[in-house]
């Protein structure tokens, strides 16, 4: 037996014992390091930076992972490391990252007819957070095309309208900065390449009422918009179908919280700011702006006034908003809505003494109730220790320390200005945190345990404690 046949042989049981022993779960947060490796060295390229400027390596890490993150933290100003290149290689990214690995390469498989296998499937499944293979590829073909439908559309809206308001002189800026602010808004990136975010429209409500729909579009999740893509469907060829058309319970559970939370936090940045920040402000563009950082805390992390401005309360509040984050299976991260949701909808049983969660004709499965509990309280646990640690290594307030955390793990890129101070624990406390907001905290926790389990095949007995 040759030498090339024993490595082949070698080589053949190496794959099978990885494919065996890997999971979907690890193979996709290996896709996502990658990915981060190869946006560092592109970023260490000529061509998209500014000449002699000069960025640690530890900075430039962190830029990768907020970038592959879509979070919009950063430790220096865009503007001044990279130049116009530079800011359509973020954009290129901002697609990667915020629509997933697997989405972006699956749609190329799409378009080029490229056959996808099952072992495919099930990463897309797992990368998009999805529950079954069935219709994987078709929900992937139709977001991916409405999103970049909304990105195109809307970014040649942008440009149009900065040049007819004066915002950009020349026809190239508009459409350069209409295209950046559109496909931002729709990967809720936050990054600010101006140094001044969207702060010249403050007063352009038209404008923020746009941005604001565009940050809707890609945070209230993907199978949200399938849904209503198939109602639109539906409702053109209605008398052609006798079955009704049904929503799905997700995404009517992810609407119904994301209009609470978006109604409730406007209501009460309204409330707080109205006689503060908003004094000078008229009454149709104070509900604007409270409705603007009610959908901005979420995810997008982008700004019309310095955050420093803001009362020390309604910081609380945005950290908290973005704790929460958007909806899973979105370009955002957070603990997520929909895990929200299932927690109030469980205290609401419990005090009503009902033994099952149940809300539109559906019950809520005792396995979903866990994994929600889980990832709530060690999101809560990770952050409340995140903040305990920057407590002690960073010279910074309280609520600036707290807003930082919670914008890193939301991946939305608020941040009181602290970011470039902080010290190389403080960054790589922050770097995990966007990154497990990225991935999500179920997924992190799923990344350290085996591919299989096995179950005891017995029960111990019960027995009650006393609780409370």
């Amino acid at each position: 037996m040759s030498i090339m046949r024993v490595l082949r042989q070698k080589l053949r049981r190496a794959r099978f014992f990885i494919a065996g022993n890997v999971s979907s779960i690890q193979i996709i947060v290996s896709y996502y390091l990658l990915m981060t490796l190869i946006s560092l060295l592109l970023f260490y390229l000529p061509i998209f930076r500014q000449p002699n400027v000069h960025v640690p390596f530890l900075d430039m890490f962190f830029m990768a992972i907020s970038t592959v993150s879509v979070t919009g933290l950063t430790t220096f100003n865009i503007n001044h490391v990279f130049n116009e290149n530079g800011v359509i290689l973020l954009e290129v990214l901002f697609q990667i990252g915020g629509l997933g690995i697997m989405m972006i390469s699956t749609f190329f498989f799409i378009i080029s007819r490229r056959k996808i296998s099952l072992k495919q499937r099930q990463l897309i499944m797992t990368d998009m957070n999805q529950p079954r293979l069935s219709g994987i590829v078709r929900l992937i073909r139709i977001t991916f095309t409405m999103i970049l439908v909304f990105q195109v559309s809307f970014g040649l809206l942008f440009a149009f309208y900065f040049l007819w308001q004066g915002y950009y002189q020349t026809l190239g800026d508009a459409v350069f900065y209409g295209f950046y602010q559109a496909i931002s808004a729709v990967t809720n990136s936050g990054f600010d390449v101006t140094g001044d975010s969207i702060m010249p429209f403050a007063n352009d409500y038209p404008f923020l009422i746009v941005i604001m729909f565009l940050i809707f579009i890609g945070g209230i999740g993907f199978p949200v918009l399938m849904d209503f893509y198939e109602w639109i469907l539906y409702r053109r060829k209605k008398m052609q179908r006798r079955l009704p058309f049904r929503f799905s319970l997700f995404t009517k559970i992810a609407v119904l919280a994301f209009v609470i939370l978006f109604v409730g936090g406007t209501l009460i940045i309204y409330l707080l700011e109205r006689d503060h920040l908003f004094a000078g402000i008229d009454p149709l563009g104070r509900f604007i702006n409270s409705m603007f950082y009610s959908m901005t805390t979420r995810n997008a992390g982008l700004q019309i006034h310095d955050l420093g401005e803001f009362q020390v309360t309604t910081l609380i509040i945005f950290s908290l908003l973005m704790f929460i984050g958007c909806s899973p299976s979105s370009v955002g991260g957070g603990v997520r809505t929909t895990t929200i949701a299932i927690i109030g909808l469980y205290m609401t049983s419990f005090l009503k003494s009902e033994d099952n969660i149940n809300i539109f004709g559906r019950r809520i499965s005792d396995a979903d109730v866990r994994k929600s509990v889980v990832v709530f309280m060690l999101s809560l646990a990770m952050c409340f220790f995140s903040v305990l640690l920057l407590s002690a290594t960073e010279k910074q307030s309280l609520i600036a320390i707290i807003v930082e955390v919670t914008s890193a793990f939301g991946t939305t890129g608020l941040s009181l200005g602290i970011t470039s101070d902080l010290s190389v624990v403080g960054k790589i406390v922050i770097a995990l945190l966007m990154f497990i907001g990225r991935i999500g905290m179920l997924y992190t926790l799923l990344l350290f345990i085996p591919k299989e389990t096995r179950d005891q095949g017995y029960e111990y007995p019960t027995e009650q404690i006393i609780i409370g």
